[in-house]
């Protein structure tokens, strides 16, 4: 049988990349495509390359050319990184940092809010996406709930235009569902709201986007995880052990074999309380020492302590995040916060 170009795309149509849910041609992941009489060669452009989808496609594709041409024919398949190929809709963003918890309602949205304004003003460009699809806050926090994204086209290709606040690019699923009703989705529409927000989005020129991850260790969590280069990632626990029995489990699942994403350190936030009167008092009143121990217990760096002061809560709500606060004791904290985590990702990036 004669192998031309048009056979071979017609079979590695047979072949479906699973985290995108599609075959790897309509996916444009074929790339320099030669065949002759006896050999098929060709690469395959990848989100990312150390995850085990990248093997499955390849002995996938491998198995159906060989079936379709004969076990003589010699194939030669290349995975490549859409980096290397100056694609995808991230190829522009230099660091993905993922902010995670173990449990809810230890401030790990704050913190990721801050923490994007406090790298933008050390002179970084960022974007926030808003990956907590079932509480998605962020919108509120910059004061842009009433907002909607843009949308363009791009080589036929309808792109989200995240929005811009404070000098942050911005991407909530809060931006396309009613906030005021309960999200009733199953993990693959979660993780497909994900992928769009990611994947289907024009985030242009960025040093880090920073993703604000839903409590524990689940579907968004995973499928951030291996099907996106994330530089490393943060995790937020409050002072109290019950919150940190959970903040390890989801710094352990960053850590299993067919993961592995960097920790880049731990913030301790709540970690104690100053008064409006006395910001030079602080008052440990969950205990003092808990975050030092707690960043020794996953051997990474503590970031960072994050008091309680009445003043971060008044800034969220009134869409001003506390790090735009020159003035401010907090915002000085989450500036320092912002330049460790920048030392993090240039040691981690070696």
């Amino acid at each position: 049988m004669s192998i031309t170009k048009s056979k071979v795309i017609e079979v590695l149509k047979s072949v479906i990349y699973f985290t995108k849910g599609d075959n790897i041609v309509n996916l444009g992941m074929l790339d320099e495509l030669d065949v002759s009489d006896d050999k098929i060669q060709f690469r395959i452009v990848f989100p990312r390359l150390n995850v085990p989808a990248v093997d499955i496609v390849v002995k996938s594709a491998t198995k159906a050319l060989r079936e379709k041409f004969g076990e003589q024919i010699t194939i030669n398949i290349t995975p490549i990184p859409e980096k290397e190929k100056g694609r995808g809709p991230l190829a522009g963003v230099r660091h993905i940092i993922a902010v995670a918890s173990g449990k809810g309602g230890v401030g790990k949205s704050t913190v990721a809010a801050n923490l994007a304004v406090a790298l933008a003003r050390t002179g970084s460009q960022v974007g926030l996406v808003d990956a907590d699809i079932y509480g998605p806050s962020i919108p509120m926090m910059f004061g842009v709930i009433d907002e909607a994204p843009g949308v363009i086209e791009r080589e036929g290709k309808p792109l989200i235009v995240p929005l811009e606040k404070h000098g942050i690019r911005l991407l909530s699923i809060g931006f396309f569902v009613d906030t005021d009703k309960p999200l009733v989705w199953r993990g693959p529409m979660a993780t497909s709201a994900l992928n769009q927000l990611l994947s289907d989005a024009d985030w242009g020129v960025l040093d880090y986007l920073i993703i604000d991850l839903p409590p524990g260790t689940g579907d968004i969590q995973l499928t951030l995880a291996q099907s996106y280069s994330v530089t490393g990632a943060v995790v937020v626990t409050t002072p109290q052990k019950l919150a940190f029995a959970d903040v390890r489990r989801a710094a352990t699942m960053f850590r299993q074999d067919k993961i592995t994403i960097p920790l880049l350190g731990l913030i301790e936030n709540m970690a104690y309380f100053s008064p409006s009167d006395m910001p030079d008092k602080k008052y440990y009143i969950f205990g003092k020492g808990h975050g030092e121990g707690f960043a020794n217990a996953l051997d990474i760096p503590l970031l960072g302590q994050i008091p309680i002061v009445e003043q971060i809560s008044v800034a969220g709500d009134n869409g001003s995040p506390i790090a735009l606060d020159e003035d401010s004791m907090i915002a000085n904290a989450f500036i320092e916060v912002a330049q460790k985590v920048k030392t993090m990702v240039k040691e981690s990036s070696k």
